[in-house]
């Protein structure tokens, strides 16, 4: 954990300031904040140039924490979740606790479990969950590695995150489901 000790304290100082940090997750390197503050949430949404109207992904550490922001919750997607083969995004109906403006207009909210060392360290220790937005200005492609995050990005947050900047492996997206009945409805596979 040393390797990214100093991040970590970074993160959560700017994180509990309501600023913005860049980081990288379990799937690609994203823009994020404190999920349960507006304000960082519509720091997010200036610097993207990103319609006010479009949702964010929720990053959790734990099942857990999962249960806390989720009123209305069908146990079996854990199983699920632990079958997936990816990093899998899952859009939930009745959350609590969130930012209004980092949920979708019908009310809902997608959220990931995440997988990453580094962002389980972050999220348990900064205790509360945290945005992940794609670092890029809305309606480009999103960066599959640190070096192809364009300035504007960068200079646009309180805290750059150095672990994982010198990685030259190609990373994807999450799938998206949504759980309805018990079944998994593939958004993006």
């Amino acid at each position: 954990m040393d390797k990214f000790e100093n991040d970590i304290k970074q993160c959560i100082a700017v994180l509990k300031d309501g600023g913005t940090i860049l980081y990288p997750t379990d799937t690609i390197w994203g823009i994020g904040c404190d999920a349960t503050n507006e304000k960082a949430v519509e720091k997010i949404s200036h610097l993207k140039n990103r319609p006010e109207n479009k949702s964010f992904v929720v990053l959790v550490a734990t099942e857990k924490q999962l249960l806390q922001y989720v009123a209305s919750l069908d146990l079996a997607i854990f199983n699920y979740l632990d079958a997936a083969t990816k990093p899998t995004t899952v859009i939930y109906e009745y959350p609590v606790g969130l930012a209004q403006n980092a949920l979708s207009e019908n009310g809902s909210v997608a959220i990931r479990i995440c997988k990453d060392e580094f962002c389980k360290h972050l999220i348990k220790r900064f205790g509360k969950p945290i945005i992940s937005t794609s670092a890029n200005m809305s309606g480009e492609l999103a960066p599959l590695m640190f070096k192809h995050i364009s300035q504007k990005i960068i200079e646009g947050v309180n805290y750059v995150v150095q672990h994982r900047q010198a990685e030259n492996i190609a990373t994807q997206a999450s799938a998206i489901i949504k759980w309805e009945n018990g079944n998994a409805v593939i958004i993006r596979a």
